[in-house]
């Protein structure tokens, strides 16, 4: 791949914007910002962890522009109140207009932590997102989902606001551990379990060579992942149904992050390979799904590195009522229903909203005995 980049469009009427994505692309912001930047000031709010190898790639090429830099700590625990007080106090100081642009420049913490606060800053300023790690490229900078983490959830505060742009350098994935780009994966798998059983199939393929570094699988899996979701969100960007099925494996999930705690320990990407194994293992328990399916998913995950259950993280603290407790925490939640995503088979996700009640209660407690 050459020192360019390609990208999609998320359709949504005036909302529309672009995802660009390529080698190189933060050399190119300057350019790039041209089209859509004129004289207004720019923050820059960032993750500690770029300043070593990528922060001075992306302000030599903003150099010229009225840019400000505001340091956000790495990790999921500065997606809180806590980190959102500080931040907008941080970038009111600077002294802000509707006409200033934020920039996220980050993983997911950093993209939904920037762009909540876009939404509420003069009641919305604008933002662009530029992801550095793999699941923000393949996910979270895409669709306009903002948020912080509660005790009482993750991601219960928040509000849809889309960017502006999104730009992913595929080469800031070089410099990222191992750990964080097999979390990263982990959302690339989702894309082909939803609805797209090829793709699943050319994962189990190139999998393990995309995770090695193979630039050309990396982009390829970018671009699938980017074109899928922009599709899905073009229908749907409020979640009113389809866009719900992007949460595979998020409410089995959801609660074992919360349970954990947000931290380390577990890291997102983790903990989505963790809920899908869940969700399909349900799915079979029900007659929705053949053994066969949840062992081929199994080893794939096993076979490139993630994990497939919660025997690393649980601890005697857990219980199925906690954990449903947690669920019953989520978002798609409807009254006392919770609503899961579920699968016929792989590419064959839908929404249930009436799961039974015992059938998940036993899940849950051989789950915790694994």
């Amino acid at each position: 791949m050459k020192n360019s980049y390609e990208n999609h469009e998320v359709f949504l009427g005036e909302k529309n914007y672009k995802i660009f994505f390529g080698q190189n692309i933060l050399e190119n912001c300057n350019s790039v910002f041209k089209n859509y930047v004129f004289g207004e000031k720019i923050i820059v709010v960032y993750d500690s962890s770029l300043e070593k190898n990528h922060l001075s790639r992306l302000m030599t090429s903003l150099d010229g522009f009225n840019t400000n830099l505001i340091k956000v700590k790495s990790g999921e625990k500065s997606k809180s109140f806590y980190s959102l007080n500080i931040l907008l106090n941080q970038i009111l100081s600077l002294g802000v207009t509707r006409n200033t642009i934020l920039v996220a420049f980050g993983g997911g913490v950093i993209g939904d932590l920037v762009g909540f606060a876009a939404s509420i800053l003069l009641r919305g300023v604008k933002y662009i997102q530029i992801p550095s790690t793999l699941l923000a490229q393949v996910d979270s900078s895409v669709g306009g989902k903002t948020a912080i983490d509660t005790p009482q959830g993750k991601n219960l505060v928040g509000a849809f606001y889309q960017p502006r742009l999104v730009l992913a350098d595929l080469t800031t994935l070089d410099t990222l551990p191992l750990r964080q780009i097999l979390a990263g994966y982990a959302e690339v798998i989702k894309y082909g379990l939803i609805n797209n059983p090829d793709f699943f199939e050319w994962c189990e393929t190139n999998g393990s060579d995309l995770i090695n570094g193979d630039l050309g699988l990396r982009a390829h899996a970018v671009e699938k992942s980017c074109f899928i979701k922009a599709q899905v969100v073009a229908r749907d960007e409020r979640e009113a149904g389809l866009r719900a099925l992007l949460n595979l494996g998020h409410t089995f999930g959801h609660a074992f992050e919360v349970e954990v705690g947000f931290g380390k320990k577990l890291l997102h990407g983790e903990a989505v390979a963790m809920g899908t194994i869940a969700a399909f293992e349900f799915s079979q328990r029900l007659g929705l799904c053949s053994g066969q399916d949840v062992v081929r998913i199994r080893e794939h995950f096993r076979a490139v590195g993630l994990p497939i259950d919660i025997s690393s993280v649980v601890t005697k603290k857990w219980t199925t009522d906690k954990l449903i407790h947690h669920m019953g925490k989520d978002k798609k939640t409807e009254g006392d229903n919770l609503t899961f995503i579920l699968a016929r088979g792989i590419g064959q996700a839908y929404i249930e909203t009436d799961v039974p009640a015992e059938a998940l209660r036993v899940l849950l407690s051989d789950l915790l005995l694994t």
